[in-house]
């Protein structure tokens, strides 16, 4: 996992117990198998065969057999793979190690926001119409939920919960609302509660006093 504009490590450590020369070895790391982040040919780092995309985005530090993708974005989510292939005068290339890894990305969305959505004062027989809002997130998030507390007793309710993705920068803004009779029961607090996935916990909205 990789935070959204932070650096990646690709790490391919290689123990390298028979101490081949690095101008022996042929090394590229690749995403889904079709585009080539960075290449090191017989020592020397090769421009040719790069994805465009991947262009003046990498660093790579041979003594520690790593790749750092720089300004990682949601595009860069993916399946990577490092090969080293040792090639002698003599012998045809043979691949001597590889490393996988599966990359995803994580933006932090905003805290979720209340918002009213009635003016004037509240009616003990009205109905309280709310809105929670949260913005520029990565993955989807898992649901939303609001908490209304009184006393020592908290209701659960989980809501519908509308979804916007960004065309361009393909983060998420996430929506949800709430429509109930004023609470007669004062004071009253109502949270909302946004639940992230990848394992990343939850986000939880400043309470609303009625």
């Amino acid at each position: 996992k990789a935070f959204l504009h932070h650096t990646v490590h690709l790490s391919c450590y290689f123990p390298n117990s028979q101490d081949i020369d690095v101008k022996n070895l042929i090394i590229f790391w690749q995403k889904d198998t079709k585009k080539v982040l960075h290449e090191v040919y017989h020592g020397q780092e090769k421009c040719e065969n790069l994805s465009p995309e991947y262009i003046n985005r990498t660093k790579v530090d041979m003594a520690k057999w790593t790749l750092q993708l720089l300004n990682a974005g949601v595009e860069d989510e993916g399946h990577y793979k490092c090969i080293i292939m040792q090639k002698n005068p003599e012998q045809p290339k043979k691949v001597i190690h590889q490393s996988e890894w599966s990359l995803h990305i994580i933006a932090n969305y905003s805290q979720p926001e209340i918002a009213e959505l009635h003016s004037g004062e509240l009616k003990s027989n009205g109905y309280l119409n709310l809105t929670c809002s949260s913005s520029g997130g990565y993955p989807e998030p898992k649901e939303m939920t609001w908490l209304i507390s009184h006393e020592n007793i908290t209701q659960n309710s989980t809501a519908h919960m509308d979804v916007s993705q960004d065309a361009v920068t393909k983060l998420y803004n996430v929506t949800s609302k709430l429509n109930i009779p004023v609470p007669t029961r004062r004071p009253t607090n109502i949270s909302c509660l946004l639940h992230l996935r990848e394992q990343l916990g939850s986000l939880v909205s400043v309470p609303l006093g009625i």
